[in-house]
């Protein structure tokens, strides 16, 4: 395999796969399983097995919980000052090993090395802020109304918590749960996707090498994770879930924590509106709807999912979107060149293509793009499809794919029903040049988070989360540690 990997691969990033560990790590040791089972995981761009990874199993998982309990009074015992420091040392050593970390994700994951040396400086960032945030948590004292005593109040960890995060950014969405749990006081278990394990598995070795105790960080790799997360729900010990991932799974596992009425934080689907005002500057939406649709190849769940152009510029925006993305290099992810990499899987592709077949046959125009290209990978081209029939299947699903289906509005209140008419509420884009205009309608969208004449909308600094069936609670900013944290009122007489 190791000469294959050198043909397939650069010699650098084959050694850098070779050296990322792929067993287990549980109580600060890297673990096989009893069952020494494997799961493989494949390169998108071709479809190839880049590497075998160990396969937890339910035993595992428990292994996982026990050694995070044993941790757990250790942990939360360190001061503030201490744990800060580990979190500042994980910020620092992202940063020495960048280079290798972006290789690592745009192997495993096919995104455009571009993208992936960003989501590397993003994901140490939440190292760096929580770092901060841990010596900052909150408390309060004061008199009771009637005299009688004063109130206390102050927060503790919330206790084991369990992290499960998805494939499309495996570095920046373990890092923005890792980093606030650990700033807390909470010891923690990382359930990555099994399509990119490799990177939560070097992450676990940034934060144990920074000097996390052991069992204050495990990861759990599987290829089974129903049976995985349902044993540690059962458990009973877990007290926080924080899930990024699909609604369907997050209703699913919304159920399986009420049995044992677990804290949870959910960041769920998307189908974000990106609306475009008649006085807007076209130059700039052209610009903001490149960043919100095409970063990571629109495998994102804030990513413009549905583009409402009102009618007196629908047309010269259409053409100038679909000249725009037509010029968009596809390829390798790991090739400097490639602004567009392939998605995740074979069945990600197909969902792509068959939205875009059925919005053609509805009557959509297909302006560049559409079809899949010839590849052993998984690639789709840059797509914009004009006059999509509103009630289009495209619409209403969250694509994860390079694809603009546009829709063209008339007034104010129908861009605002347009953009409400989902069941989502994660993301929104509005573009004009009256401010006035841009925070009424964004007053009016039912959406966690909107961005006003900007493509882009993270920041560790804000508070990122939904509204409806895209989530429950927030992630970053001064928010985000407060998910990890109990509050405990105290009564005191003196």
């Amino acid at each position: 395999m190791a000469s294959d990997l050198a043909d397939l691969l650069s010699d650098s990033a084959a050694a850098l796969i070779e050296g990322t560990p792929k067993r287990l790590f549980i109580g600060g040791c890297w673990v096989t399983p009893a069952s020494e089972d494997r799961f493989d995981v494949d390169d998108p761009a071709d479809g190839t097995i880049i590497a075998g990874v160990a396969d937890g199993s339910p035993a595992d998982a428990i292994k996982c919980i026990d050694a995070a309990e044993a941790a757990a009074s250790t942990w939360s015992s360190h001061s503030p000052r201490s744990r800060s420091d580990i979190l500042m040392e994980c910020f620092h050593a992202m940063h020495r090993r960048a280079e290798d970390l972006a290789v690592l994700i745009s192997v495993e994951s096919g995104k455009a090395l571009t993208d992936a040396r960003a989501e590397v400086s993003y994901a140490a960032e939440f190292f760096r802020w929580f770092a901060e945030e841990a010596v900052r948590i909150p408390g309060d004292l004061g008199l009771a109304p009637f005299g009688t005593g004063r109130i206390a109040v102050q927060h503790q960890p919330v206790g084991i918590s369990l992290l499960i995060t998805p494939w499309n950014f495996p570095a920046a969405m373990a890092a923005r749960k890792i980093a606030p749990a650990l700033a807390a006081g909470c010891t923690c278990i990382l359930k990555p996707a099994a399509e990119t394990p490799l990177t939560a598995l070097a992450l676990a070795e940034i934060v144990h090498e920074a000097g996390a105790p052991p069992g204050t960080l495990n990861v759990l790799t599987t290829s089974r994770p129903a049976e995985a997360v349902k044993v540690m729900l059962d458990d009973g010990r877990i007290r926080k879930l924080s899930f990024t991932g699909s609604t369907s799974v997050g209703k699913l596992l919304l159920r399986q924590a009420a049995e044992h009425v677990v804290n949870c934080s959910m960041e769920l689907g998307g189908n974000a509106p990106f609306i475009v005002f008649d006085d807007a500057d076209i130059d700039a939406a052209l610009n903001g709807a490149l960043t919100a649709k095409m970063r990571n190849a629109g495998e994102t769940c804030i990513a413009a999912n549905r583009f409402l152009v009102q009618s007196d510029v629908y047309e010269a925006f259409a053409a100038k979107l679909a000249e725009r993305m037509n010029r968009i290099v596809v390829g390798r992810g790991r090739y400097t060149a490639t602004e567009c990499g392939p998605l995740i899987s074979k069945n990600a592709l197909e969902k792509v293509s068959t939205l875009v077949d059925q919005a053609a046959v509805h009557g959509g125009r297909i302006l560049t793009g559409g079809g899949t290209l010839e590849s052993d990978g998984y690639y789709y081209p840059p797509t914009v499809i004009a006059d999509v029939d509103p009630g289009s299947e495209i619409l209403n699903r969250e694509i994860f794919g390079p694809v603009a289906p546009l829709v063209r509005f008339d007034s104010e209140d129908q861009a605002i029903r347009l953009a409400n008419d989902t069941e989502y509420g994660l993301a929104a884009y509005i573009f004009t040049r009256d401010v006035q205009k841009g925070l009424r309608v964004a007053d009016r969208i039912d959406a966690g988070m909107v961005a006003i004449n900007r493509g882009s909308l993270s920041d560790v600094a804000a508070p990122f989360g939904g509204m409806k069936h895209s989530g429950i609670g927030r992630e970053g900013g001064t928010y985000g540690i407060l998910e990890y944290l109990e509050t405990k009122y105290i009564s005191i007489s003196w």
